[in-house]
């Protein structure tokens, strides 16, 4: 049988949660696994981790480089998280949705409401929740990241974070991590389908009603 790809807008696949709900585990499963999915490079003002990557984890630039991109018209949302400065490139966004390529966010509320207000037809949105408070902080304890004072400053967000779930498009409690990883990549199959999205699908029914 023939493999018939009809050709397609991409969509912007944004996954957020508080830190620790594992979206970050969930994320790397679909790229893994997901054809024409790839990972959106944020710009930040933080300091890199361990292990980071310019341009590859983030972009890291000064708070000049970064406000000048925000007065450019450059990035496509921004916020302040943490008394640093993050935001995602726009160029690069567009040019992958044109070519009918899918792009993850990994951003918090304040981001995704910036992307739904200037590009909802490309948006989908999925909140991750922890099963549990108590859950959450022994995620986070095991990283062994952050300072004392910077994890309590996390635990203190969650909960502001998670009263933003009824904005989002879905919500999947990660109690599994592979039940969650599944419907993640359910939502992503349904929403590639959708029949706005499927920019080939009027020449091809034409085609084949021409061909009646």
């Amino acid at each position: 049988m023939t493999d018939l790809r009809l050709q397609r807008r991409g969509l912007m696949l944004v996954l957020s949660s508080p830190s620790g709900a594992g979206k970050t585990t969930i994320s790397r499963a679909l790229l893994r696994d997901e054809d024409d999915l790839a990972m959106s490079v944020s710009v930040t003002t933080r300091t890199p981790r361990p292990g980071e990557e310019h341009g590859k984890d983030y972009y890291f630039v000064s708070e000049a480089e970064y406000h000048g991109m925000v007065a450019g018209n450059k990035l496509l949302e921004h916020a302040k998280v943490f008394d640093n400065y993050y935001g995602t490139p726009r160029e690069h966004v567009e040019s992958e949705l044109a070519a009918g390529r899918d792009v993850m966010f990994d951003i918090d509320w304040q981001g995704t409401q910036q992307l739904k207000a200037s590009a909802r037809g490309d948006l989908v949105s999925v909140f991750i929740l922890p099963p549990s408070i108590k859950e959450l902080e022994r995620r986070l304890r095991g990283r062994a990241q952050d300072s004392e004072e910077v994890m309590g400053k996390r635990m203190a967000r969650a909960a502001d974070e998670m009263s933003h779930w009824p904005e989002y498009d879905y919500v999947v409690v990660n109690q599994a991590v592979d039940e969650s990883i599944a419907q993640v990549k359910a939502i992503l199959t349904a929403e590639r389908l959708r029949r706005d999205r499927q920019t080939g699908l009027v020449s091809f029914v034409n085609t084949m009603r021409g061909a009646d």
